[in-house]
């Protein structure tokens, strides 16, 4: 779609009105002659609802800020939901039956608000258990049900539970653990380009040295794309679901009119209303705390997001955000090679210390590469005696 702004006028403009009219963002105009307008008032108030979803704050209407516009209008019971191949129904009434079903005792996933495969597994289920017609919609009669039982899981979120439980039973060992490493845009793509330096380039590089490291430890270390390709964020997700990873790891770096912009930071799934990814924000933090002690970069902080990537895969996923091209100390540091290998040995430390949860573990910035491979190596040892 084409991106709206302020200054921008015609019908969409109207759409984008009444949605955020809907949502209480907004107050109705008394002039017609307004309401196709994108003026300042409609810029305020989409920068608003951005930063309630998880959004890029930027008060541009792109296809991320129209899909939440449009996935925020559902609730439960609005329509019927089902699983669709082709364009898999999303809204906030599905993150609603997801989180219905995770209380229930049921596993869709992650609640990201996307009816999948995974979603209409535990909708049968539901349904089989309860005497209604296991179809895998969602309908009145199962509305009915779902609103009428009680909670099975108590005493904290259930998709946190699930989370925490899997990493637990994952084990300390790296040997086996399946990891795509996403290096962003690419191909024609190039991302953020800041004098003649690309970050589809950059990205790419320290990709292949974090994968080479995480081979080396016995992972299986895989590429989201080829270096003359740019899938979609979707079409990336779906990669990471279809190898069944482990974790994802997505490299960006970023840019801003300001010169003085710089840092790090790191993003993990997080709708600001209580649906996260528990080990995500783990790992997340991990990253950002080892980066940060090792490279002595400004910490622009761990935080939530809802952007497709994040949200569109079933395992726990970080977006690294390493430093802004648009500055020139940080430019300075991505191109020096020997940077971009203190990168990919942290984040390997990171994912090792998620894994350890805790136990035999060291303080942060101390934990080198070497100690990795000796650890990976002695528990190989113990294992085969």
């Amino acid at each position: 779609m084409q991106l709206l702004r302020r200054g921008d006028s015609g019908t969409a403009i109207v759409e984008i009105r009444a949605m955020l009219q809907q949502f209480g963002l907004l107050p109705a105009t008394s002039s017609p002659s307004v309401d196709d307008h994108f003026d300042g008032e409609v810029e305020h108030a989409v920068r608003s609802f951005q930063q309630q979803r998880g959004l890029i704050t930027d008060g541009i209407v792109g296809p991320s800020t129209y899909r939440a516009l449009r996935d925020a209008g559902w609730k439960l019971g609005d329509r019927m939901l089902a699983l669709m191949i082709s364009a898999p129904m999303s809204g906030d009434d599905v993150v609603a039956l997801q989180e219905r079903l995770l209380e229930l005792g049921y596993d869709p996933g992650r609640p990201g608000g996307v009816f999948d495969e995974q979603t209409e597994r535990a909708l049968r289920r539901f349904q089989r258990e309860y005497g209604l017609v296991p179809d895998g919609l969602c309908g009145p009669a199962t509305l009915r049900s779902l609103r009428q039982l009680g909670r099975k899981v108590t005493g904290g979120r259930p998709h946190l539970m699930r989370e925490q439980e899997l990493l637990r039973q994952a084990g300390p060992r790296l040997r086996g653990k399946r990891i795509v490493v996403d290096p962003g845009h690419g191909g024609a793509d190039r991302g953020v380009v800041a004098a003649g330096v690309a970050e589809a380039d950059l990205m790419w590089d320290l990709a292949r040295r974090l994968v080479g490291r995480m081979a080396a430890t016995g992972m299986d270390a895989m590429l989201s794309r080829q270096e003359d390709t740019c899938p979609s964020e979707p079409e990336r997700a779906a990669f990471a679901n279809n190898a069944r990873a482990d974790l994802v790891l997505s490299l960006h770096t970023d840019a801003n009119r300001s010169m003085h912009a710089e840092g790090l930071s790191t993003f993990h799934f997080g709708n600001g209303s209580g649906a996260t990814s528990t080990v995500g924000e783990a790992l997340a933090g991990l990253i950002q705390r080892e980066l940060l002690t090792r490279t002595a970069m400004r910490d622009c902080w761990s935080q939530g997001r809802t952007w497709e990537l994040l949200r569109l895969t079933r395992m726990p996923t970080v977006r690294v955000e390493v430093g802004y091209l648009s500055h020139l100390g940080d430019r300075r540091r991505l191109l020096d090679p020997a940077f971009r290998d203190v990168l990919a040995e942290g984040i390997v430390v990171a994912v090792k210390r998620l894994y350890l949860l805790g136990q035999d573990d060291q303080p942060t910035g101390t934990f080198t590469f070497s100690d990795v491979l000796a650890r990976e190596l002695e528990r190989g040892s113990a294992q085969a005696m």
